[in-house]
């Protein structure tokens, strides 16, 4: 039986709605043509970035050992995620499309800024106003969590300094395949991690170095985002790690990458007997080796995105096992 035109024009019709909520969210094959201004700003604060951040500060208040399951924990929790996601993960990624303005003119014309429908002084406002807000709610963290040095606003200066020296020239540390996309990795895992356990506990050394570590992982990470764009780093001449080694070779850094690094924390959390989780963060591991072997390495310009939905909740379903060891060996 053939199908009916009402049939034909819902088919018809599921790309043009994937193409908009792809926009809206900010990812890879986003449709043209919005006129909202508020969904534009919204597109460039690509909220599909906000979700690790918001994760990270999940792992850093589970680190802490001290969070509870309170109203008063919860909100401000909230608040923190907050910070860390549609703040300041949304201040970083408008930013970056400032700065890629003209890369995206090659790779992704649709984008909001090469397109034509917000304008310069737009996007400027849009930058201040996040950052602005962000500081504003760094310190009324500090406030309730009655900290003597102001440890939340000052990551959050440095998260906010961070960005602006991955972005923008003269440094622009995007342009180095391994800095970059280091900076990257910290930025998605330490920082939001140190500040939800700031903000309730007290963020040690070992806290910083481990996540630091971890944030190796996040560095493969980071370098998967980077083969969508391949063709245009090479015209700009930015030095990712696909224009440094060629597709196949950092294909596999990629995946090496994200691998031993989790491994290496689970000998860390062997090392401070927490053997059950360590079991489970490396039991994580092997889903995400198949779905790169499945995917990724087959393919990885292709099969990027998918590669990433399909292995990375097992990456940070393993960041909240290790916070949740580093809180119970507290």
């Amino acid at each position: 039986m053939s199908d009916t035109p009402e049939t034909q024009v819902r088919e018809n019709s599921n790309p043009d709605r994937s193409a908009k909520t792809r926009q809206l969210l900010g990812m890879k094959g986003a449709a043209p043509g919005e006129k909202s201004i508020w969904k534009i700003r919204l597109q460039l604060m690509k909220p599909i970035t906000w979700i690790p951040l918001i994760w990270g500060v999940v792992c850093g208040a589970a680190s802490s050992g001290n969070y509870t399951w309170t109203l008063e924990d919860f909100l401000i929790a909230a608040a923190c995620m907050l910070l860390a996601g549609p703040l300041m993960a949304g201040y970083t990624q408008t930013l970056n499309d400032f700065y890629d303005r003209d890369l995206d003119a090659i790779n992704e014309p649709y984008r909001p800024i090469p397109s034509g429908v917000i304008s310069i002084p737009q996007v400027v406002t849009q930058i201040l106003v996040l950052l602005f807000a962000g500081v504003a709610l760094s310190y009324g963290l500090d406030v309730w969590a009655q900290h003597e040095f102001p440890i939340i606003t000052c990551l959050c200066l440095g998260g906010a300094f961070l960005s602006y020296i991955y972005s923008a020239p003269p440094l622009k540390l995007k342009k180095n395949g391994w800095l970059g996309n280091y900076a990257l990795g910290a930025s998605y895992i330490a920082l939001p991690w140190w500040t939800g356990h700031a903000l309730f506990g007290n963020l040690t050394s070992t806290i910083v170095v481990l996540t630091l570590f971890y944030s190796l992982a996040g560095l493969g990470i980071a370098i998967v985002n980077d083969f969508k764009s391949v063709e245009g780093d090479r015209q700009l001449g930015l030095q990712s790690l696909p224009v440094m080694f060629g597709v196949g070779t950092a294909a596999w850094i990629c995946v090496l990458m994200i691998d031993i690094f989790q491994a290496g924390v689970a000998v860390y959390l062997i090392s401070i007997q927490q053997n059950l989780y360590a079991t489970i963060l490396l039991l994580l591991v092997i889903p995400q080796i198949t779905f790169q072997d499945m995917y990724f390495l087959r393919n990885p310009l292709e099969n990027d995105v998918k590669y990433q939905a399909s292995a990375q909740p097992f990456l940070v379903l393993g960041m909240l096992v290790v916070g949740l060891a580093l809180g119970h060996a507290v």
